[in-house]
C-alpha cells in the first residue's frame, strides 16, 4: 500500500545509475534530536502512513518524542522481514498451515494466508552434540539430526514450496544469527524501487544481535511473528531510549565477551526492560562490528528491547569483508547520510536515560552459575566459585581436605574419541578439583571403559563448549581461542578426559578460516573437533555425558559445571547433570577444558604440566593482539563468505533428497509424533464472544522470581518418566528417538505436557520438590502439572499462576504461552514481567495481570491454596483497557491489580481470544 505521504516526505535518491524511492525525516519537527533508533522508526511510519492503523498524529507524536515522559503513545511498527530459527518457526508454519484450513473452513480462501514480507528460517536448533572429540563427530551428529527430525524437515520443505516469500536455510550451515548478519541483513533493503531501513523481528530473543550491524529488530514470540507475516503491524508504545556512551579503547588480552558481561551486568542494575539502548559516543568507532554484534546479541540478557549501533565507517568495512555487493554497500552508505543515520562521533541525541563506560576499564570475566547478569571477574572466580557452591551441596555429607598438588599423569596424546583415554593409555588417577579447607568435597572414582580411572569432584568442568552466535561470530575470539590451543599443543598440554569438547561454529565461514590458517588440527588435538553447525550446548543440545561421568555424577551427587561460549546458562538448560554453568570467551572455554575445574585460580595456578615437566600457566599461551589481528588479516577475505553463501538455500544431498509434499494445505500424519495440527481454531466463530470476569480460580503454581522461558516451556531432553516421556512412549516411540522437547515444538500434546516441566522447576506449593510437580487442590494430592491441570479442566475449574519478579526472562518461547493456555491457565500475576512473553500471554489470550508496587503473594499473604476471583474485566468489551482489576480470594485477601495489556492493539488481541484469532477473522472480514 502507498503512503498517504501527509508531510510531502516521497523523495528520490540517486546512487550512480540507480535512483530508488525514500521517505527523507527531515519533513517532520523534531527529527534532528531524536536517537538513531527512532529515525528508523519515524521513517518506518512516514512510508506505511495509512489513515488508519498509521496516521499523521503518530508521525507528529514521534517527532515530538518527549525522553523523560513514560511510554503513553501507541504506534504500529511494520518489520520489513521476519527471521526464525526451527525451534520456533517450525511451530509458527504449524500455525500458517491450520489457519490456512480455518479460513477455508470459514469460507474463505487459503490462499491469502501467505507471507507479505520475506520470512526467512534458519535450522540451526536441532543438532545435538552427541559425539565429539573425533574426526567423524560432525557427519554422524548430522546423520542423527536427519534420522530424528525427518518429519519437521519434510513439513519445512512443504512450507517453502507452498507460502510464497518463505525460504528454509537447510540444516548444518549455521546458526539464525550469524548466518543473518553475515548474508541475510540488508542493512538498507530496496523493494519494488523504494528503499528502506531494514527492519526485522525474529522469533528468538536473539534477534537483537543485527542490532550491531545497525539495523532494528528485536525477538517476539512466535505467535507475533505470525502476525508480521501477513501483514499486521506490530503493535508497541514509542519507548524510552537510553544512551549508552562509550569511550576509550579496551585493554590488551581482554575479548569481547569480557565487555559483553560488563555491560550486561550494568544495564541489567540499571534496569533497561522495555526500553532501547542505542551506542554513541567516541568510543564507539573503535568497536570492531563482531562485538557490537555480541553486544547487540546480549540484549535480551540485560533485558532492552532492542540495543544498537548506528551505520559508520565500521559497517560499511563489514559489509564489503562479507561478500556484499558493490551497489549494496554504496546504497547502504548513500542512505544512511542522507536520512541522517550516519553516526557522529561528536552527536548528543536526546535520550530518557544516559549510561557510561570506559572501555579502558574491561577485565577478563565469566558470568555464572545460573544468570547472564550475574558476572564474576577472573582474578576472583575462584573464591565466588566456591562461595557459590556451598548453595548447591549438602555440607553434612562431605567434608574439606587439604589444598594437594594435581596427580594428573596422563600423557599429552591425541585426546580421546568418546571421552575417555585410548586402551594404549596406562590408567592414571587425576583430581578434578584440588579442594581447600572449608569447600565441600566429594572426590568420586571413576573408571573408564577402557580401564582408565580419575577422580571427580565438585565443581569438574565436564563440558567445555565453544558454540553459539553470541561469540562464534566474532574472528576476534575465534581466532583467539585456536591460537591459545596451538600454543598449548607445543607446549604439551591436552584437556581433561572428563571434558567433553565441542565446537559448534555459527557459519561454514568459522572453518574456512581456521582451515586457511592452520589452526584446526590443534583444536582436534584437544577434543575441539566440529559437531555440527548450531546452537548445541547454549540451547540445551550438549547431548549425553559419556556414562561413566555421567553416572559418577549422579551417584554422588556431584555438583559438576559447564563453561560454554554462549548467552544463557540457566538452571536446567545445558544438561541435566550440571548444576553450574558458565558463560566465558571461547579462549577461556579451551582454559578451563585444559584445567578441568572451576576451582582454579587461572591467575596464579598452572593449567597443568608441560612436556617439558614445567608448569604451564594461562598467561603462557594467551596470545597477544597482533598475532590475532594478522591471522584475522591473513585467513578471513570476503571470498570465504561469498563461498560459504553462494547456495545457502539449496542444502546438501540429505536435504535435497527428502520427499517433499506438495499442496496449499497441508496433509496432516495421524500417527506423526512431531508435526500435529493444534487446537487453536476448533469451534471458532466468526465474531468473538465477549470476555468475561474469572470465577472460582485455583493456583496451578506458586513461583519465585526469575522464573524463565526455559522454567516454563523447557528446550532441552524428554525424561522418560514425564508426562511427555509417557505420551511418546505410549506412541510407539522409543526412549533413544525422544529427542529435545524443542525439536517437537510442532506437536501440541508434547508441549502442553512440557510446560512447567523443567527439572529445576521450583513450585512453592510442593516446597522441597523440583520439576513439573503441583498439588491438585480437588484432592490435595501431589501430582505433575499436566494431570493436575487436566483434572482441574475436567472439573471446569479456570487456573491462576503467581509469580515473583522478572517473570519470563529469557528466550522468546511462544510455546511457554501457548502451553500455559493449553494447560487452562487464565490469568498470570506476577510482580514483574519481561517484555515478550507479556506480549505473548496475550497473543495468547492470558491475562497478565501485576501486583500493586511493592506487593507480592508473600507480602499478601497468600499461600497458593485459595480460590481467586478476578473482577472488572468485561471492562475490555467496553473498548477500553481497565487500569486495574480486583483480585479477591476466599481467605478474604482483596488486592487492585494492574492490568498489563499495555496498547490498544493488545487489547483487541485478547477480546478475540489471541492475535492468530484477530488476524483470522481480520483477514475474513477484508
Amino acid at each position: 500500500m502507498a503512503s498517504l505521504d501527509t508531510f510531502g516526505a516521497k523523495s528520490q535518491l540517486r546512487v550512480d545509475d540507480a535512483s530508488y524511492e525514500i521517505y527523507t525525516i527531515d519533513k517532520v519537527d523534531g527529527h534532528q534530536r531524536l536517537p538513531y533508533s527512532l529515525k528508523i522508526l519515524l521513517e518506518n511510519l512516514l512510508r506505511t502512513e495509512d489513515g488508519a492503523n498509521i496516521t499523521a498524529d503518530h508521525i507528529r507524536a514521534l517527532g515530538g518524542w518527549d525522553p523523560a515522559a513514560d511510554p503513553s503513545v501507541e504506534i504500529q511498527f511494520t518489520p520489513a522481514r521476519v527471521l526464525m530459527q526451527d525451534f520456533t518457526g517450525v511451530p509458527c508454519v504449524v500455525d500458517l498451515a491450520t489457519m490456512r484450513e480455518a479460513v477455508r473452513d470459514l469460507g474463505g480462501d487459503p490462499s491469502k494466508v501467505n507471507p507479505l514480507a520475506p520470512a526467512e528460517l534458519v535450522i540451526d536448533h536441532s543438532v545435538i552434540a552427541d559425539l565429539f572429540g573425533r574426526e567423524d563427530a560432525f557427519a554422524r551428529n548430522v546423520e542423527l539430526e536427519y534420522q530424528r527430525n525427518r518429519e519437521r524437515y519434510q513439513f519445512l520443505r512443504w512450507g517453502q514450496t507452498a507460502f510464497n516469500e518463505f525460504k528454509v536455510v537447510p540444516p548444518g550451515t549455521g546458526i539464525v544469527h550469524q548466518v543473518n548478519i553475515e548474508y541475510l541483513a540488508r542493512t538498507i533493503m530496496e523493494r519494488g524501487g523504494v528503499a528502506y531501513p531494514d527492519t526485522v523481528v525474529g522469533t528468538d530473543s536473539h534477534t537483537t544481535m543485527v542490532n550491531g550491524l545497525g539495523v532494528l529488530g528485536w525477538g517476539v514470540g512466535g505467535i507475533e511473528a505470525e502476525a508480521a507475516m501477513l501483514g499486521q503491524p506490530v503493535s508497541m508504545l514509542i519507548p524510552r531510549v537510553v544512551g549508552f556512551k562509550l569511550s576509550g579503547d579496551m585493554p590488551a588480552g581482554t575479548t569481547a565477551t569480557d565487555l559483553v558481561l560488563v555491560i550486561t551486568e550494568m544495564l541489567r542494575k540499571h534496569g533497561v526492560v522495555g526500553k532501547f539502548v542505542e551506542f554513541y559516543g567516541p568510543g564507539v568507532a573503535a568497536v570492531p562490528l563482531a562485538n557490537r554484534a555480541t553486544i547487540g546479541n546480549m540484549s535480551p540478557e540485560y533485558g532492552s528491547t532492542a540495543a544498537i549501533f548506528p551505520i559508520d565507517a565500521e559497517t560499511i568495512k563489514y559489509l564489503q569483508l562479507t561478500g556484499r555487493t558493490e551497489a549494496q554497500v554504496k546504497l547502504v552508505e548513500a542512505y544512511a547520510k542522507r536520512q541522517g543515520l550516519w553516526h557522529d562521533p561528536d552527536a548528543e541525541p536526546d535520550y530518557s536515560e544516559r549510561l557510561e563506560l570506559d572501555l579502558s576499564t574491561i577485565e577478563p570475566s565469566l558470568a555464572g552459575p545460573k544468570r547472564p547478569q550475574d558476572r564474576v571477574p577472573l582474578n576472583r572466580s575462584k573464591p565466588m566459585f566456591r562461595e557459590v557452591l556451598a548453595n548447591y551441596v549438602d555440607h553434612g555429607g562431605v567434608e574439606g581436605h587439604a589444598d594437594e598438588a594435581s596427580a594428573e599423569s596422563f600423557p599429552a596424546s591425541d585426546p580421546p574419541a568418546n571421552g575417555v583415554e585410548d586402551e594404549a593409555d596406562k590408567p592414571h588417577l587425576v583430581t578434578a578439583a584440588t579442594g581447600a579447607t572449608g569447600r565441600p568435597s566429594k572426590p568420586t572414582r571413576v573408571a573408564g571403559e577402557d580401564g582408565t580411572e580419575f577422580e571427580l569432584d565438585h565443581g569438574a568442568v565436564v563440558i567445555a563448549a565453544i558454540t553459539s552466535c553470541t561469540n562464534t561470530s566474532n574472528p576476534q575470539v575465534m581466532i583467539g581461542a585456536a591460537l591459545l590451543a596451538r600454543n598449548a599443543v607445543d607446549r604439551g598440554l591436552n584437556r581433561k578426559p572428563w571434558v567433553k569438547t565441542t565446537l559448534a561454529p555459527g557459519s561454514k565461514v568459522v572453518m574456512d578460516y581456521y582451515d586457511r590458517a592452520g589452526l584446526t588440527p590443534y583444536l582436534d588435538k584437544l577434543g575441539f573437533n566440529l559437531v555440527g553447525y548450531g546452537c548445541t550446548t547454549c540451547i540445551g543440545n550438549s547431548g549425553p555425558l559419556p556414562e561413566a561421568i555421567s553416572a559418577a555424577v549422579n551417584e554422588a551427587d556431584l555438583t559438576v559445571v559447564s563453561v560454554l561460549s554462549g548467552n544463557r546458562n540457566f538452571e536446567g538448560r545445558i544438561n541435566p547433570d550440571v548444576k553450574m554453568n558458565y558463560l566465558a570467551s571461547p579462549p577461556l572455554v579451551v582454559a578451563y577444558a585444559l584445567a578441568g575445574t572451576m576451582d582454579i585460580d587461572l591467575a596464579t595456578e598452572p593449567l597443568g604440566t608441560g612436556s617439558d615437566g614445567k608448569p604451564v600457566f594461562l598467561a603462557d599461551i594467551w596470545p597477544n593482539s597482533k598475532e590475532i589481528d594478522d591471522t584475522i588479516a591473513s585467513a578471513i577475505g570476503a571470498t570465504g563468505f561469498s563461498a560459504a553463501y553462494s547456495d545457502v538455500f539449496a542444502g546438501d544431498e540429505a536435504w535435497q533428497s527428502l520427499p517433499t509434499p506438495t499442496g496449499d494445505t497441508f496433509s496432516w500424519a495421524e500417527e506423526s509424533t512431531y508435526v500435529r495440527k493444534p487446537p487453536y481454531f476448533e469451534g471458532m466463530a466468526a465474531q468473538p464472544e465477549p470476555v468475561g470476569d474469572i470465577t472460582g480460580a485455583r493456583v496451578l503454581a506458586k513461583l519465585g522470581d526469575s522464573v524463565t522461558t526455559d522454567h516454563i516451556s523447557p528446550a532441552s531432553s524428554i525424561k522418560a518418566d514425564s508426562p511427555a516421556g509417557k505420551y511418546l512412549a505410549e506412541h510407539g516411540v522409543p526412549r533413544h528417538e525422544f529427542n529435545s522437547y524443542g525439536s517437537r515444538r510442532g506437536n501440541h500434546e508434547v508441549m502442553i505436557r512440557g510446560t512447567f516441566a523443567n527439572i529445576r522447576l521450583r513450585n512453592q506449593l510442593v516446597p522441597g520438590v523440583e520439576g513439573g510437580f503441583t498439588v491438585n487442590h480437588l484432592t490435595g494430592e501431589q501430582t505433575t502439572i499436566y494431570d493436575a491441570s487436566q483434572a482441574y479442566q475436567e472439573a471446569g475449574v479456570p487456573l491462576v499462576i503467581l509469580a515473583g519478579k522478572e517473570y519470563g526472562s529469557g528466550s522468546s518461547r511462544d510455546w511457554a504461552a501457548k502451553g500455559t493456555m493449553l494447560l487452562g491457565v487464565r490469568a498470570v500475576i506476577a510482580e514483574s514481567y519481561e517484555r515478550i512473553h507479556r506480549s505473548n500471554l496475550i497473543g495468547m489470550g492470558v491475562l497478565p495481570l501485576q501486583f500493586p508496587q511493592g506487593a507480592g503473594a508473600e507480602s499478601l499473604g497468600l499461600s497458593g491454596t485459595e480460590t481467586f476471583t478476578i473482577t472488572g474485566v468485561t471492562g475490555l468489551n467496553e473498548g477500553r483497557i481497565p487500569s486495574t482489576v480486583t483480585v479477591r480470594t476466599d481467605t478474604g485477601v482483596e488486592f487492585e491489580a494492574d492490568v498489563r495489556i499495555d496498547t490498544p492493539g493488545e487489547a483487541d488481541y485478547y477480546r478475540h481470544g489471541g492475535i492468530l484469532q484477530y488476524v483470522l477473522r481480520k483477514m475474513l472480514a477484508s
